[in-house]
């Protein structure tokens, strides 16, 4: 979503600290430029005079000015203060001393609301909660339906019932998920395709007659600065705790994001960046930071790789390694574990250095490569994919015909994986000579 802003900002900062020593002329013609890159990335123009006049005010101390590095301190205030317009620091949704934790979430509709409440479900059911849902949309067909396929898929509990009214669903739901023991409960309220008096008529008697503890409002980050004025809407009319940001992982301009908490007063709690439920992130002002500024965020890419990896897949692994006997089978569980981290771009994002730099040229075309590469696998006999040797000529034109591919994929993958194994054997090999090193030489061991 930032890859236009985080590309003229690279370009910016990059001139800066090509100077050895700055001057105020130098910064006020950056910030000039900064000032247009953000305007042009759909921020609030207010916001971006308030966050340009602090910015400058920093960046023109002399502490700054007179640094032995000031292109690289003008970076560090930019990014600080990238960091306080998002909201400083992470939001969590503190949980209800009394179960169940009742969070109501609002919007209009096609914000994404339905599939946010799955996602949310699933998180907390992650954190080792047992959630339930409710649906009190009654008015959008189908919308309650939906959300009890969303929560089969998840072994969740869902509620609603579209012959009964909005408010007495909720208030059912909250008695239920209390006698169950259940928690959080989150309803899935009604939206329009505008704001109207009947909308929030509903949304201020759900308010106050089942007591949430958490309002969310679903914003779609597409949408740019119309999300912000609903959000402010909203906020004013209902009153709303934190945001959810859905489709961040679009191709807009991202000025919604940048510019919702200055505006509302309201942090940013989560982030949706993807249609299946777990593709909901908790949002960090900080980590957002750095990759708009193409830093990279190191910090969620261990997090994803932690949330896919099993550890004790990864110690069978290790062994297989260890006594070379890595299998085709065992490169497509790895394939699998990289794909389910999501589209490889977005990985690549997390790169300090590659945000904004786009997909590298020897990566483009990858993805594709990979699933190829699951269905070549897939289309092989056990023993084939123990016993890669046994793959001959006949048996690589059935397994081409059986995955679709030809036969020239066929054998990449099988020198690809010849050449892994190669690698792995030199690495268990380098460790075999280090071991010895260090049996001959006592102070390695310190």
């Amino acid at each position: 979503m930032f890859d236009n802003l985080t590309s003229r900002l690279n370009g910016i900062f990059d001139r800066l600290r090509g100077f050895g020593r700055l001057t105020e002329e130098n910064v006020q013609e950056a910030l000039r430029e900064v000032r247009i890159a953000l305007l042009e990335a759909d921020v609030n123009f207010k916001v971006v005079k308030s966050f340009i006049e602090r910015v400058r005010e920093k960046a023109l101390g002399q502490d700054v000015l007179k640094s032995l590095t000031p292109g690289q301190q003008v970076v560090k205030v930019v990014h600080d203060e990238l960091v306080t317009l998002l909201g400083g620091s992470a939001h969590r949704l503190a949980m209800a001393s009394h179960p169940p934790t009742v969070i109501m979430l609002v919007g209009l509709q096609g914000s994404g609301k339905t599939t946010t409440a799955a996602k949310l479900a699933r998180w907390f059911q992650k954190q080792g909660q047992h959630p339930i849902l409710a649906s009190a949309d009654v008015y959008r067909p189908a919308a309650i339906d939906q959300l009890k396929t969303l929560g089969a898929s998840l072994g969740i509990p869902v509620l609603g019932d579209p012959g009964a009214k909005p408010l007495a669903i909720c208030a059912a739901a909250r008695d239920e998920a209390a006698q169950r023991g259940l928690s959080p409960l989150i309803l899935d309220t009604a939206g329009r395709l505008h704001i109207d008096e009947e909308m929030l008529g509903e949304l201020k008697a759900i308010k106050r007659e089942v007591g949430p503890h958490h309002v969310l409002l679903v914003v779609d980050a597409m949408t740019g600065q119309d999300a912000v004025t609903v959000a402010d809407k909203f906020n004013a009319a209902v009153g709303v705790d934190a945001f959810v940001l859905t489709k961040m992982d679009g191709d807009a301009r991202g000025g919604a994001a940048l510019s919702v908490r200055e505006v509302t007063g309201r942090p940013i709690a989560f982030v949706g960046l993807g249609e299946k439920t777990d593709a909901l992130e908790p949002f960090h002002p900080d980590r957002l930071a750095a990759r708009i500024l193409g830093m990279g965020d190191v910090l969620s890419l261990v997090e994803k790789a932690q949330s896919v990896v099993d550890q004790s897949q990864a110690e069978e692994l290790a062994r297989k390694i260890r006594e070379e006997t890595f299998s085709l089978e065992d490169f497509a569980k790895q394939l699998k574990q990289l794909r389910s981290m999501g589209p490889l771009e977005q990985i690549m994002e997390m790169v300090p250095g590659l945000r904004g730099a786009g997909m590298p040229k020897e990566l483009k075309g990858e993805e594709g490569e990979l699933r190829r590469y699951e269905a070549i696998i897939a289309s092989m006999t056990p023993a084939e994919r123990e016993t890669p040797a046994l793959i001959n000529g006949s048996r690589r034109l059935r397994i081409a015909r059986g995955s679709g591919t030809q036969v020239a994929d066929v054998n990449r993958l099988l020198k690809q994986h010849a050449q892994l194994k190669k690698m792995m054997k030199g690495l268990k090999q380098m460790e075999g000579r280090m071991g010895k090193l260090k049996g001959a030489l006592p102070f390695l061991n310190r």
